[in-house]
């Protein structure tokens, strides 16, 4: 078992500085980790940081976050991707503030919206002193290195998972359970890295498997990855004569749930042509009046799949009156106010540009 006080020794002399992360000593703010863990799920440190920032200033507590309006917490989260994690922010909030306390142990802060098995970990052991081992993508490198463990992603997930739960048995570990496990996250990020490992300068390597066997940069080893896929979308950006543009909330379950779109048709594996495209143009009953031209195509990565999206924009020279499936005219300065998603606001830019080009 690799010792706990080495890590713990390490960590004192070399702990990150990160605005979540409570001084040493200091006890942990459990909105403060939580807030950053979820924002942390799929993007990086340094990605992270200055949204931490401005939702904190906007959003300093549970109580602020559970009272504001929807649309100001996705505003707020617009860039950050993955608009689930600000909904179930939202909604915890709610729960929270109803309650009037964080709950204290894994299994309660798991029962709340949004929060699965790695962030009531993290919470739990961070801002509580539970002694559980936070997994996340760092720890499981950490644990499928320190135990060689072959078998590869994500058919070993529940096997590393097992291994980890056990690196702070020790009683070192136990009595610092928040610093041991952001000793782990700081192992994993600044020495035990995916592909150069520097084990010269690791606290674990005379008790790491795969360094003893040579196999520290090969793990943790991962199946082929499949294909990306590649879907396409048309979307259509109409402009009212005061130059507000007409969008629509997106379904509140789902990719990019709950935000602002252009209106468009459905996404799909096979290219739109223009003549289908049509079908799905916003103001259908005033729509052969507009004059719709083309205005670019955008692409779009995805974790799962890469987007293509032909862009159509026209101008209205008369004011409208959007029905309720047409969505909205909201201008700019609306607009900052809501929640769009980066892909969304690609689109506009781009098809805003290309009427101004096109004149």
């Amino acid at each position: 078992m690799p010792p706990a006080s080495a890590l713990l020794d390490w960590y004192d002399a070399h702990r990150r500085s990160l605005p979540w992360r409570a001084p040493a000593g200091a006890i942990a703010d459990p909105y403060h980790v939580w807030i950053s863990e979820v924002m942390l799920q799929q993007t990086t440190v340094t990605a992270v940081i200055p949204y931490y920032h401005r939702f904190l200033e906007r959003f300093p507590t549970v109580e602020a976050l559970a009272r504001a309006p929807l649309d100001d917490v996705l505003a707020v989260w617009s860039g950050l991707g993955y608009y689930s994690r600000a909904r179930n922010l939202y909604r915890c909030a709610q729960e929270l503030a109803a309650l009037g306390r964080f709950p204290r142990d894994v299994d309660s802060l798991r029962a709340l919206p949004g929060i699965g098995a790695y962030t009531s970990a993290a919470i739990a052991a961070i801002a509580f002193g539970a002694p559980v081992v936070p997994v996340d993508g760092n720890v499981e490198r950490i644990a499928a290195r320190v135990f060689a463990v072959e078998a590869p992603l994500p058919a070993a997930r529940k096997l590393i998972a097992k291994k980890a739960a056990t690196l702070n048995r020790e009683k070192e570990a136990r009595a610092r359970p928040s610093d041991f496990a952001q000793a782990l996250f700081d192992l994993g990020a600044g020495v035990c890295t995916p592909r150069t490992p520097a084990c010269m300068t690791c606290p674990w390597n005379e008790a790491c498997a795969a360094r003893q066997q040579g196999l520290q940069g090969d793990l943790p080893r991962k199946a082929p990855k499949a294909q990306r896929p590649t879907r396409y979308g048309a979307h259509f950006l109409l402009v009212d004569p005061s130059g507000r543009f007409l969008l629509r909330r997106r379904p509140e379950e789902g990719l990019l749930g709950g935000t602002m779109e252009m209106p468009g048709a459905p996404w799909r594996d096979v290219s739109w042509s223009a003549e289908e495209a049509s079908g799905y143009r916003p103001m259908k009953d005033r729509s052969s009046k507009l004059s719709w031209t083309p205005a670019g195509r955008v692409k779009h990565v995805f974790t799962h799949f890469t987007l293509f999206v032909d862009l159509y924009a026209a101008r209205s020279l008369v004011a409208l009156n959007p029905a309720d499936d047409d969505g909205v005219f909201l201008s700019g300065e609306d607009i900052s106010r809501m929640g769009m998603s980066s892909l969304m606001i690609k689109c506009l830019e781009n098809a805003m540009y290309a009427m101004t080009k096109g004149g």
